[in-house]
């Protein structure tokens, strides 16, 4: 019996634990029925049934959204990306973007190749690559 009477105390003690952590974080303009301090006299001194009003009357209320069930909501076929890397219109524009920087910066890496490689066979007394040679 004395087991049971532990396991008890530990569960309450455990739930008030939870309900305190719970009114300490929650937004204060969204606490139900009393101010934050209230609650937590209420849950220091009365542990058992103070977590339980807080859980049941004081907790903010989640609100309630639609299509929350796995259905899309009456008014759009699919959701709204909840960030930009999710948006495949905000993917693609990057990628124009990045692709068109990354192409600009190639150009310039062959021309500085090519350039290179010209001195280098200039000073070894090579002549310059046909292919190099623009066509007149």
């Amino acid at each position: 019996m004395v087991r049971l009477y532990a396991l008890l105390a530990i569960g309450q003690l455990i739930l008030a634990v939870v309900a305190l952590i719970s009114c300490l974080s929650a937004e204060e303009d969204e606490i139900r029925a009393l101010p934050r301090f209230a609650w937590v006299l209420i849950i220091l001194f009365f542990p058992l049934v103070g977590s339980i009003a807080w859980f049941v009357a004081g907790r903010p209320a989640r609100p309630e959204r639609p299509g929350a069930a796995g259905r899309p909501s009456a008014g759009r076929e699919r959701p709204q990306p909840l960030a930009p890397d999710d948006d495949p219109e905000f993917l693609r524009s990057l990628d124009d973007e990045q692709s068109r920087r990354d192409r600009e910066l190639l150009d310039r890496w062959e021309q500085d190749l090519r350039r290179r490689e010209d001195e280098l066979r200039r000073g070894n007394g090579e002549p310059p690559r046909k292919e190099d040679k623009p066509d007149v």
